[in-house]
Order: C-alpha cells, then structure tokens, then sequence
C-alpha cells in the first residue's frame, strides 16, 4: 500500500511539473506494458482478457492502452465492455434490491443469455452482433457486428469481468484476468487519509456530470448502493486476478480541482454529514491545480475528464 501526501502532490508540482506528470504517467503505462507482453506471448491459448474493477477504477483506459499496445506490435485487438450488456430498463428479470428498487449494482441486470452466447461464438470465431447500451435512456440504442480473427486477442472489460457467474466458472484455460482499482491513499496537512474509494467516487463524479447527465446529488446518493454492490459482487473475485494494477495518478486531485471543487462547495450543505464530501473538499482544497490542457491525451485522466484519443 502506498501512500502520498498533498505537500508532495503540491511540492512535485511546483518544482518540476511535467516532468513530474511526465514520471507518473510512464509508471502507469510500463505497467501496462508488461501485462500486454505476457498477453502476447499467451494469445494463441488466451485469446480472452478480463478486465475487472469498481466503479470508478479506470478499467476503460486501462483496456484501451492494452489494445493499443497489442496493435502495436502486430496483434490484432478488440476491447468489448461489459456496460453494453445491460438490460434495458423494461426488461421483466431486473433485480431489485432489499428496498424494492432495481439493484443497479447486481450481476443480474447484465444479459448473461446473450454474453455467455457470445463469449462462446467469440472463442469459436463465429460472427456476433455486440450491443450498445445508452445510459441515459437506459435502454439498447443499437449493435455492431463483430467476428473474431484467428490470433485476435478480445479484452472483456466491466465491474463483474472477475465474477464467474457472468463469465462462467471454468475459463482459465482461455483467459488471462486483470484487477485494476486505486489502491495508494493520500494525506491531508491535518493527518486525514483519503480512501481509494473516495478517489474513485471523486473520479465518477466528474464522468457522470460531464458524460452521463446526472447531478452530483444524484452520485452521493448512488454511491452507498455502488458500494455495496463492491463488497457483494466485485471484491470477492479480485484474487482470481493474474495481474492487480493500481490505476491512482499522483497528478490527478490537481487535475480536477477546478472542474469540481465549486460544486462540492455548493452541495456540502446538504451533505455536511458526508464524510466522503468532506474529505473531497480538504483535498481538493489542498492541492495545487494545473490546466488540463497540459494532459496528455492517452491519460487514464482523460477517461473522465474527457479528450482522450483512446475513446475515439
């Protein structure tokens, strides 16, 4: 487990700026790298990649760069998330939670029928038509036909990628399984330790906001079910996991300052008991911000700030 302080984000920053943004942003790609080499001398047997994680965790990026280190090299790529498997909002088996209401969270609100058809045609190399689901109808919006080459390398990303009620039980034989999440925890100048979570909940307010319309109010208040589905059905599996990426980029709170710090001050009223509010406030208030026009485009940044060539 690591750890840095504010005064380190803070003293990086002001000394040597790019240079420091430069050092973080190698350490989390040379990661990656390394993973994409075990993939490619695996891919003739382990043609399929699961890549796990929370909410939040940077699992897109993390695929992307995969993908596009694999192509690189030669080896043809194709990233299919797990998102786009989601039942439409009037499907008849969604599951509800304890409180009555669709457990957003749940493995169940995936298709399972569907994914488990295609995960079978994928290792087949028969053709399939992936779906794509629109978060803000929460309904299918359409589907691209796909079908997988010989030597084709298919990354599987999503928060239940590790769960093997989605994938099935026996698929080592085929498949090489990464954890990403944020595991290094920061300190304030007062001594308080933010969460990893609380990075990652900081991360998804700012995607939600900017990409699929929700308020902040309405993410604090997803956040303890998101949190719950975590421990139920996503931490349990992550030991099943041949790699464990810590996804947390030093530079990152400076990034976000000025896109979220203002709305945290507005809604910390209604939220003043919200420890998780509170502590996003001090460390963000904290550190020092930088522009981020200066972030590189292939930055996990990017994926919730937006502007990244990997998303296009």
């Amino acid at each position: 487990m690591e750890y840095i302080s504010t005064k380190e984000i803070n003293k990086n920053i002001s000394e040597n700026r790019d240079e420091f943004i430069r050092k973080v942003e190698n350490n989390y790609h040379n990661r990656l790298n390394n993973i994409a080499k075990k993939i490619m001398l695996e891919d003739h047997e382990k043609p399929v990649i699961l890549v796990s994680g929370p909410s939040g965790s940077g699992k897109t990026t993390s695929s992307l760069i995969i993908e596009k280190r694999l192509t690189d090299a030669g080896h043809k790529a194709k990233t299919i998330s797990l998102d786009n498997y989601f039942l439409p909002k009037n499907a008849k088996n969604m599951p509800f939670d304890e409180c009555g209401k669709i457990d957003l969270e749940s493995p169940r609100r995936l298709d399972i029928e569907l994914l488990h058809d295609h995960i079978k045609k994928l290792i087949d190399r028969e053709p399939i038509d992936i779906p794509i689901f629109d978060f803000k109808t929460q309904m299918r919006a359409s589907s691209v036909p796909f079908r997988r080459e010989k030597g084709h390398v298919i990354l599987i990303e999503g928060i239940h990628a590790l769960n093997p009620y989605v994938i099935g039980e026996d698929v080592s034989d085929y498949t090489i399984k990464v954890y990403v999440s944020v595991r290094t925890r920061v300190k304030c100048n007062d001594g308080t330790v933010i969460h990893p979570k609380a990075i990652r909940l900081m991360r998804r307010l700012i995607r939600d906001k900017m990409f699929r319309g929700r308020r902040l109010e309405e993410v604090f208040d997803m956040f303890k079910s998101v949190s719950r589905g975590e421990d139920l059905y996503i931490m349990p599996y992550k030991k099943r996991a041949n790699f464990d990426i810590d996804t947390f980029i030093s530079y990152e709170p400076s990034a976000y300052k000025n896109i979220l710090l203002n709305d945290l001050l507005g809604v910390q009223r209604e939220y003043q008991n919200t420890e998780d509010c509170r502590m996003l406030i001090q460390l963000l208030s904290e550190v020092n911000s930088i522009p981020t026009d200066i972030i590189d485009n292939m930055s996990l940044v990017r994926e919730f700030i937006g502007g990244g060539s990997l998303f296009y």
